[in-house]
């Protein structure tokens, strides 16, 4: 056993775990932030994104003992403060952007990210961006649209397909 020691979503916690143990079986199961979906175990999916010191992460990928000592945020760290949605959890709600939602987390996890890096993407460099998240229900036009007037651009009454 390893004892890790990580900051998730602004709290510190510590945890002894297996070093097979994935970050996102940590989040999970012993954090119990299901918010943090496992949908492949094998990094196709991107249901399982979260941040590891700001950068997107497949938590699936990565052991927890690899965490140790690192920043993460799941879904559950995306709202605001007074317990509201961001503005990119509320532009997936306004502009239809989630289905069934097990995709949801990552999608706006890996959002997220790509709006730190690149503030006011294209359509054709959100859909880039998103080649590592599947969605099985929406075919990902509300996705983009979401992700684009999260970033305030004017959406686009049919995305490009």
């Amino acid at each position: 056993m390893t004892k890790v020691t990580l900051t998730v979503n602004g709290k510190t916690v510590s945890k002894s775990v297996e070093g097979r143990t994935l970050l996102s079986s940590l989040l999970r199961d012993d954090l119990h932030l299901t918010g943090t979906h496992i949908g492949c175990d094998t990094s196709q999916c991107g249901a399982c994104v979260v941040h590891v010191n700001g950068e997107a992460v497949k938590s699936c990928t990565m052991f927890a003992a690899e965490a140790d000592g690192a920043e993460v945020k799941t879904i559950e760290g995306m709202a605001n403060a007074d317990g509201s949605l961001s503005t990119i959890q509320a532009a997936f709600k306004e502009h239809h952007g989630l289905q069934c939602g097990f995709c949801t987390p990552g999608m706006v996890m890996s959002a997220a990210a790509l709006l730190k890096d690149n503030p006011k993407p294209s359509e054709a460099e959100i859909r880039e961006y998103l080649e590592g998240n599947l969605c099985r229900c929406t075919g990902y036009h509300n996705i983009v649209k979401a992700i684009m007037a999260a970033s305030g651009q004017d959406v686009p009454a049919v995305a490009a397909e």
